[in-house]
């Protein structure tokens, strides 16, 4: 199993649903991995196309216990009592994984991805680029770190 770090840069949103009746949406992001949930700042007043430039560390192994290698992008609209649910977007990285392996790193430039609302219905689109990068096994060198003849317990 190889263990490495996934970068997620997300850049912006365009033509999401606006929940709000009055004034603009205030647009965040839940980024869920494989239990592990990051969230974005809150793009205050932005609405429709909110802009982050933010990004988020998620450590990965592979291909670990399921094969189920899902980056969840819940958008949601920061509100006073209860923040309501915009859409989210799926994006499927067991392939990126896999050549990162093999490779020791990959890339998904950035792309646009679809947001849907709960009944699948089509709701804007969301600027996301993914990044894996394999983590370097450390080569276990008895010398570096002194043999048992170096410990006070061999003084007998």
């Amino acid at each position: 199993m190889a263990i490495g770090f996934m970068e997620v840069q997300l850049v912006k949103a365009k033509g999401l649903r606006d929940t709000d009746i009055f004034g603009k949406m205030d647009p965040y992001v839940l980024i869920q991995y494989k239990g592990q949930e990051k969230r974005s700042g809150v793009a205050n007043g932005k609405g429709k196309n909110p802009v982050w430039n933010e990004k988020f560390i998620f450590k990965v192994e592979y291909p670990g216990s399921s094969n189920q290698h899902k980056l969840i992008l819940k958008i949601m609209d920061k509100d006073l009592y209860t923040d309501d649910f915009v859409g989210e977007a799926i994006i499927h990285v067991g392939d990126l994984l896999a050549q990162g392996v093999e490779n020791g790193g990959a890339k998904l430039q950035t792309l646009k991805y679809r947001v849907v609302r709960a009944n699948k219905s089509y709701c804007g689109e969301i600027d996301v680029g993914v990044t894996f990068t394999r983590k370097v096994e450390d080569k276990f060198v008895e010398e570096d770190i002194g043999g048992w003849k170096e410990s006070d317990h061999y003084l007998l």
